[in-house]
């Protein structure tokens, strides 16, 4: 009887595999029939149109939109590369090109030179900032789109270009030669005291985690006992380097993050696979809201080990994973493949993009947070997933005055940039130079007769209380007091300008600085008052504090 009732199990087994193989082909099939089957429709509609619709179509044109149209139904990071794009993503992904070395957009209508690198031939070469560009090659440059003049001054590597640029009622020809450009994953690092060493890491391109080794070398030459690692506004990039990063402050053979896919190809554990740099130097780590991707794992690995405290505000919240793979015709899709998870088991992603979780106007949403679970650090620290990554020590956003907004907005602020820099052959250093009240008088008597008009937020306020009151039939009974304070509340520019002096001369010092110490002088000048720097000071010259933030509380 056992033997016979193993011999009927076998066969019902045999019979259920079998039917679930049966089953899973079908399903196979017939997706990939749906697959076929629309493929198939969107060729003969193109097809169609192009014999049919009273205009002439560019196919280039009109499939690429369709097909930017399909991925936005998905989530932003899934993008489609046309080949004639794969250079711009080559520099984003890598940080290579070979060019001149200068950023260059449209300011006051023109397009101009807004950073040329330290080092490289448009700076080598005498180009500043605020030089409109007028000439590339015997190309004229006036009346041309910012992203074909970039074309233009790049090329293959040691060939030479020529630039023609407008500086005050000067005209500048130089001849450049291009050079393959590296752009430094760490901008500026230096001392903020005798002590205490910062590093700005401001992408994760190739060659990141050598940049902050570097760095870090450098800085523990000069007698460095503690460190900041600075990694806001840093948008992320390779995972590798983020894992290289980690892997300077904590051992060997730890876990650093895991991503988890649909393929077993994606679902792989990244660990420390060398002897780190310095396990125990005291570590604070800046974060803000627009730090993601790889520039959380960082952060959110040495936060799960309790290596590092974090200061500033809660990360992005972008747990998810690209994997560029070709098509054709040299061109590339750039697709989600996995969520990452961090050494606590928590996923950072913040938003929801799957279809069944958006709401009725399409739009995708938060995690709410009656949906985030609580996971634990090394020494038993409570954190949350789904929300980003967030701070062992909160400091507030800094806020600005309407009339500071305005004068950036318009380039008022960048427009004296260029003036000061016409009229004046040297400052100080980044650190010391401060916005005398000479100087600070003379931009207000420039800004005399030029347009930067605002509305304040009160104003915009009294303007909503009209609107509403308007709309719930009360304005005729509260018009006279309305119209009292708009009198008692409008704005006075010149006021202002007395009022929030103090944010418009950090906003015009930064200004300068750049003129004359290009990116890394206007780094090193906005750590003089960095309200996240000061905090990270206090706790990094209180052992006591930095190890009561690092231990589980015992409630």
């Amino acid at each position: 009887m056992k033997r016979f009732m193993t011999r009927k199990n076998i066969s019902i087994v045999l019979v259920i595999l079998t039917l679930g193989l049966l089953f899973s082909f079908a399903a196979k099939n017939d997706k990939l029939f749906k697959i076929a089957k629309n493929l198939d429709i969107f060729a003969s509609l193109v097809r169609e149109l192009d014999s049919y619709y009273v205009d002439e179509i560019d196919a280039d044109e009109l499939v690429p939109v369709g097909i930017n149209a399909m991925l936005n139904e998905l989530d932003p990071y899934t993008e489609f590369i046309p080949e004639e794009n794969s250079d711009d993503f080559r520099l984003l992904t890598t940080g290579e090109y070979a060019g001149i070395g200068a950023l260059i957009g449209n300011r006051v209508g023109s397009n101009m030179i807004l950073m040329p690198y330290k080092g490289f031939p448009a700076q080598v070469g005498g180009l500043r900032i605020g030089d409109k560009i007028l000439k590339v090659d015997t190309v004229m440059a006036t009346n041309l789109p910012t992203s074909e003049i970039s074309k233009l001054l790049k090329g293959p590597a040691n060939t030479s270009v020529f630039v023609q640029v407008k500086r005050g009622d000067d005209t500048i020809s130089v001849d450049l030669m291009r050079k393959k450009i590296v752009i430094s994953n760490v901008p500026y690092y230096g001392k903020l005291d005798e002590n205490t060493g910062y590093i700005k890491l401001s992408d994760f391109t190739t060659n990141a985690g050598s940049d902050v080794r570097k760095a870090l070398v450098d800085l523990k030459s000069q007698g460095i006992t503690r460190l900041v690692l600075d990694v806001r506004d840093n948008p992320g990039g390779i995972l590798n380097e983020a894992v290289d990063i980690v892997n300077l402050f904590i051992p060997k053979g730890k876990e650093v993050v895991r991503t988890i896919g649909k393929l077993q190809s994606a679902n792989v554990t990244y660990k420390t696979t060398k002897a780190p740099l310095d396990k125990d130097i005291p570590l604070v780590v800046l974060i803000n809201e627009r730090s993601a991707s790889a520039a959380e794992i960082v952060a959110g690995a040495l936060q799960d080990y309790d290596r590092a405290v974090l200061v500033g505000r809660k990360t992005f919240g972008k747990g998810l994973v690209q994997t560029t793979v070709p098509l054709s015709y040299n061109a590339q899709v750039k697709v989600t493949t996995a969520k990452y998870y961090i050494p606590s088991g928590r996923c950072i992603q913040a938003i929801d993009y799957s279809r069944e979780k958006r709401d009725e106007n399409g739009n995708s949403n938060s995690i709410p947070d009656s949906l985030r679970r609580e996971f634990k650090t090394k020494n038993g620290r409570i954190v949350l997933d789904g929300a980003g990554i967030e701070p062992d020590e909160a400091v507030g956003s800094k806020s600005y005055a309407p009339i500071t907004y305005s004068l950036v907005g318009r380039d008022l602020i960048f427009e004296y940039g260029n003036k000061f820099f016409l009229e004046n052959k040297e400052i100080g250093n980044p650190r010391s130079f401060v916005v005398s009240d000479v100087v600070y008088n003379d931009f207000v008597k420039w800004l005399e007769g030029k347009e930067y008009d605002y509305t304040t937020y009160v104003e915009k306020s009294l303007d909503d209380l009209e609107k509403y009151a308007k709309r719930e039939k009360y304005f005729d009974e509260i018009k006279g007091t309305i119209e009292d304070l708009r009198k008692k509340v409008s704005h006075n520019k010149e006021q202002d300008l007395i009022t929030f002096q103090g944010e418009i001369r950090e906003a015009l010092r930064e200004e300068l600085v750049s003129r004359y110490y290009f990116q890394e002088g206007v780094i090193e000048a906005s750590l003089v008052d960095d309200s996240e720097i000061k905090a990270a000071m206090g706790i990094l010259s209180n052992p006591a504090k930095m190890s009561g933030i690092l231990t589980a509380s015992a409630k």
